[in-house]
């Protein structure tokens, strides 16, 4: 494809907006759905209709609004070729949807020359709403109220800090489970919220650090805005900007580099 015109981040922000609160009625008409198609796909995770059917509105959406960037989804692969780059995960925390638990959302990130630049995060079970755009802030809105900004902790000591570390299974399977407890032994608490929830809590600064592996481009670029604009700082566990490391760690910034330490053992 040839390059897009230009567009501003607001926007962009705005498309990425409309297309989550299409993603919202979509997924909520299908959660604790009687009839929800559930399959297996090849790595062992699942994906149900609502998935499919908001990464298809969301294609949909953006071949009109913006022909001229590339898609890259969880669930059809990468679509064309740009500087710019729409990253979705329709449902993010599939099996909490297929279960029933409200922890759940979509994730929709506009990329743009391999920098996050847009990131919308959009939990309708629980009734919240996050973005952050770059130079624009990061911010919730609850049950369709007025919108407001939000900011990481000032927490400057891990033996204060609430940790969020997702699913005990991968990192041992990254090797890095050892480390984990050692991090788990430095601060003031552990917790699992898991999925996105774990981020955007930090991004609203109720917790300090949250992380996890086995992570893909669509598991964290939406992610980056949002914490990065509420002052925090997002790293794969190397400490690289990169989306394809297959690990995130995010903090407010303050504690960063010594949780980076201590996973580096």
């Amino acid at each position: 494809m040839s390059d897009s015109p230009d567009y501003t981040v607001a926007d962009d922000l705005a498309v990425a907006l409309t297309l989550a609160a299409e993603a919202d009625l979509i997924a909520m008409d299908r959660y604790r759905s009687q009839d929800l198609g559930i399959q297996l796909k090849a790595d062992k995770s699942i994906v149900t209709d609502a998935d499919t059917r908001v990464e298809r509105m969301i294609r949909d959406h953006l071949a009109e609004a913006r022909p001229h960037d590339a898609v890259l989804g969880e669930e059809f692969g990468d679509a064309g070729s740009s500087h710019r780059r729409w990253i979705v995960d329709p449902i993010d925390g599939t099996s909490n949807f297929a279960r029933g638990v409200p922890i759940w959302g979509a994730l929709i990130a506009l990329v743009v020359d391999e920098v996050p630049v847009v990131g919308v995060v959009s939990a309708p079970a629980l009734g919240r709403r996050w973005w952050g755009a770059t130079g624009h802030g990061a911010w919730v809105q609850e049950h369709g109220g007025e919108p407001r900004r939000i900011r990481v902790s000032a927490v400057d000591a891990l033996e204060d800090a609430t940790l969020s570390y997702n699913n005990l299974q991968t990192w041992d399977q990254y090797g890095h489970l050892d480390h984990l407890v050692a991090l788990s032994r430095s601060v003031g608490r552990t917790r699992a919220f898991g999925d996105l929830w774990s981020y955007m809590l930090l991004a609203e600064g109720a917790i300090d650090v949250a992380g996890e592996f086995d992570v893909k481009p669509w598991d964290i670029a939406a992610l980056v805005p949002v914490v990065t604009e509420a002052g925090g700082r997002v790293t794969s566990a190397s400490g690289s900007s990169s989306l394809s490391e297959l690990s995130v760690i995010a903090s407010n910034g303050v504690l960063h580099d010594a949780v980076l330490t201590r996973l580096r053992g």
